[in-house]
């Protein structure tokens, strides 16, 4: 929120305690760009995506997920629902 945009390559994960539809939920309040918001259950896999428009009040997941990835509206076409999502770690001071 506050942001005129994201950097190239620039993303976010939000992390829930658990699966869910409700926590998972995201709002574009106070947002001024589109961004994706890309759904993920914790085995991994995609459970839904949208290209989410500025200043729309609520967008969930079809499905329970426990991590939401928020970026570039191009990665869209990079992901499709069902794809599977491995998180690394990054050694301290480098960025992916």
């Amino acid at each position: 929120m506050f942001r005129r945009q994201l950097a190239p390559g620039e993303a976010l994960i939000l992390v829930e305690a658990a699966e869910s539809r409700a926590a998972a939920s995201i709002h574009m309040l106070f947002v001024p760009f589109p961004i994706a918001a890309i759904w993920i259950n914790s085995a991994g896999r995609v459970v839904d995506m949208v290209e989410a428009k500025p200043w729309r009040p609520f967008y969930a997941p079809r499905a329970p997920a426990r991590y939401t990835l928020e970026s570039e509206p191009e990665i869209l076409s990079r992901v499709s629902i069902g794809d599977e999502v491995v998180f690394e770690d990054s050694p301290a001071g480098v960025s992916r």
